[in-house]
């Protein structure tokens, strides 16, 4: 029993002074400072704010169509017996031209017959009023009193009158028929379709073909209500007196060439479209075929063509690269001291290439046109030209690396590239 107790306080022994050796070796060794690592900051592309003052300008689309666009019917019957050479599809002409004939024999023997009747009623005319001075003559050396108007032959009179005026109507009737044979436009065309030919028998309202007048085509163009705000026109427009309208220039490919015309929008549609929710302008070429076709290519009916409108000027305004926005309204800048702003801005204008705001940044700021993750207010950050250099008005902050540190240096210029293609991360705040 006693050498079990021996044995126990023994172990108990050397355990304690184990226990003793490992407390005074942890005791006696130096505590380790911890270091606050500070995070490196993020490196980002910047622009230069720039400010000027700059037109705005809407891009919209819409086919050429003519002025006026008639189809030829004739008011007479009868067949066709002359045709144009220039009545075929594409065909010119000018106003009052003649473009068909149609047999005017029967209309000829309609005028001539006519023109008899007025002869013949004429002359009863003639007769009565002869006989109506001598009743009145009589009537004077032989009667008493007033003499009635049968007396004096007044009723014989007035119909005779009635007949002459109707022989009259008919035969101004029986010319305008005639000049009726010969078909015409009032105005100087082109042939748009062809639908009677020589010797085709024609009754009156039978299409004969379309035609449409050159002196200026009209192209509608839709406009939203943004592009209305870019405009500055009321949605009730309408060019007059000293009001030339809105500079448009239309555009399109033909034979392999981007081809221009210029335009001016002349007015607005009456309503906005109820399917589409656009108003549409009216924009005017004037002498399509000649004036307008002076480049080599004239402004042909039925093309497609897109057409750049001069908006309103705006002075003062700041121009940013597109790539700056983020979001609806919100751009960052990068201020002195390499700290990171997020600004509220109020966007004039944007396109693929630029971007038009009021306010928010000033003249010659930088602002940020690479992608950035998690960014913050007074987020760290190394500012960037577009050719990878570090603008050194914004690199206080970025300790210039020793000899000793080249190979963090590098793994700085590599995270500098990565920045460049969208990939920087925003470290901790």
């Amino acid at each position: 029993m006693g050498i079990f107790i021996g044995r126990a306080l023994f172990i108990l022994l050397i355990a304690g002074g184990v226990a003793a050796m490992v407390f005074t070796v942890f005791a006696t060794q130096p505590e380790t400072e911890r270091g606050s690592a500070e995070p490196r900051p993020v490196a980002v592309f910047v622009e230069e704010a720039l400010r000027e003052n700059v037109t705005l300008s809407v891009i919209s689309q819409g086919q050429v169509q003519p002025r006026t666009q008639i189809n030829l019917v004739p008011q007479v019957a009868g067949r066709i017996v002359y045709v144009n050479e220039n009545f075929i599809e594409g065909g010119f002409f000018e106003a009052g031209e003649t473009l068909l004939r149609i047999e005017s024999a029967d209309y000829n023997l309609a005028v001539t017959r006519a023109r008899a009747t007025v002869a013949q009623r004429q002359q009863v005319l003639v007769r009565e009023q002869a006989e109506s001075d001598l009743a009145r003559a009589e009537w004077e050396e032989l009667g008493e009193g007033q003499a009635s108007t049968l007396t004096l032959r007044e009723p014989q009179m007035a119909e005779a009158r009635a007949q002459l005026a109707a022989a009259e109507a008919t035969l101004q009737s029986a010319q305008l028929d005639l000049s009726r044979t010969r078909i015409s436009a009032p105005f100087a065309g082109r042939v748009r379709s062809k639908n009677a030919g020589l010797g085709q028998y024609v009754s009156p309202g039978t299409p004969l073909g379309e035609v449409f007048s050159t002196d200026s085509v009209l192209v509608r163009l839709p406009l939203t209500d943004y592009d209305l705000g870019q405009l500055g026109i009321p949605v009730a427009y309408n060019a007059t007196g000293s009001d030339d309208g809105i500079e448009v220039v239309l555009s399109a490919v033909l034979a392999g060439e981007t081809r221009e015309w210029p335009a001016r929008i002349t007015r607005t549609d009456s309503a906005i479209d109820a399917q589409t929710r656009v108003l549409y302008a009216i924009a005017e070429v004037e002498d399509p075929y000649g004036v307008a076709a002076e480049n080599g290519a004239p402004l042909a009916v039925g093309l497609f063509v897109s057409a750049h409108i001069e908006g309103q000027a705006i002075d003062g305004a700041y121009v940013l690269p597109r790539s700056a926005l983020r979001g609806e309204d919100t751009i960052y800048v990068a201020e002195e001291g390499g700290r990171l702003s997020v600004r509220t801005v109020d966007v004039i204008n944007s396109t693929t290439e630029r971007l038009l705001v009021a306010g928010g940044v000033d003249e010659g700021e930088l602002v940020v046109v690479s992608p950035v993750r998690g960014a913050s207010d007074n987020m760290r950050i190394q500012s960037l030209d577009s050719s990878g250099d570090v603008i050194t008005a914004y690199s206080a902050i970025i300790e210039v690396p020793e000899e000793d540190d080249a190979d963090d240096a590098e793994g700085l210029a590599e995270n500098e590239t990565a920045g460049s293609d969208g990939e920087a991360v925003a470290s901790a705040n």
